[in-house]
């Protein structure tokens, strides 16, 4: 193969694509991972629920699965940004980055992940994965026992409410005005025990990331040390689009729909990690992208 030439090219170099890319250069395939260096989870602190590394940075988690990754000869990557993908005529693909530079791959993996759509109060964005979070098996033991709050955000967010009960005995939901909270849903939040408050939210105040209290639209203000959210999300990288894949709705956006082999309907483009999946983790990327990569290095042999 020439310089620029791979059998699979991953684009994404967090845990789905690194997965994806260590099933296949242990195959003696030539892989080539791309990578933009702002994964979703960036703004954590630490990762949980991955065996064996619980606890651990993110950014800790992926730098070293990286230097795995280029123990192997056949083992490429380059930090970069993925803008343009095209199938060329014999069928492989050409993957331009923001540099101009040009790379050729068989088969394409997107594991390029998804951005958080933030709803519009001060004080949310600075504290998104410290004392703002969306999952409480992510992040709620390190907050355990503390004063808890649930923003209504949609739907989602009444089954996130009663799943909080196990971390805190302190728990509100916030309803935001919503006036379609029926009576029947606000008395099984007082049969939980979980406070509801219909103010909406005006903004989040404590120093340094930390929560001590939220203030709202009628002046009244809530303690409160940790707060959870579920976010509507985007994907965030053209490449989709501009292969073709077909999207299907999700409960918390649009993801790329893919087969049981985390092939999308392109044929010869795979997808893994939260880009192509509902319920997010990182334990689940890295299950998807070992998915992804088998199944991409088997079709290479026409399995």
């Amino acid at each position: 193969m020439e310089k620029n030439q791979f059998d699979v090219i991953v684009i994404g170099g967090s845990f789905a694509g690194l997965s994806a890319a260590l099933q296949i250069v242990r195959a003696r395939r030539k892989v080539l991972v791309i990578d933009a260096g702002k994964p979703r989870n960036r703004f954590a602190t630490a990762a949980h629920g991955f065996l064996s590394r619980d606890g651990q940075a993110p950014e800790q988690i992926s730098r070293i699965g990286k230097e795995q990754f280029l123990d192997y000869p056949t083992a490429e990557f380059i930090e970069g940004k993925a803008t343009r993908a095209t199938r060329q005529g014999d069928g492989s693909f050409a993957v331009e980055l923001e540099s101009g530079a040009v790379y050729l791959g068989a088969r394409l993996i997107l594991a390029t992940g998804i951005t958080d759509q933030l709803p519009d109060i001060p004080g949310v964005r600075e504290r998104w994965g410290k004392t703002v979070n969306h999952c409480p098996y992510c992040h709620g033991y390190e907050l355990a026992g503390r004063k808890w709050g649930v923003l209504n955000v949609g739907e989602a967010s009444l089954h996130q409410v009663k799943l909080m009960v196990d971390w805190s005995d302190d728990v509100t939901f916030f309803a935001q005005g919503d006036n379609r909270l029926s009576a029947d849903e606000r008395a099984e939040l007082t049969k939980r025990n979980i406070s509801i408050v219909d103010s909406p939210v005006k903004s989040l105040v404590g120093d340094s990331g930390t929560l001590e209290r939220v203030e709202l639209d009628n002046g009244q203000s809530v303690p409160l040390e940790a707060l959870f959210l579920t976010t509507q999300t985007s994907i965030n990288n053209p490449l989709i689009e501009q292969l073709g894949c077909e999207l299907e709705a999700g409960p918390f956006g649009s993801m790329v729909k893919t087969n049981n082999f985390q092939e999308t309907t392109v044929e010869g483009v795979y997808a893994a990690g939260d880009v192509a999946r509902s319920m997010h983790t990182v334990t689940w990327a890295a299950s998807d992208g070992v998915t992804a990569g088998a199944f991409a290095h088997q079709s290479l042999l026409a399995l």
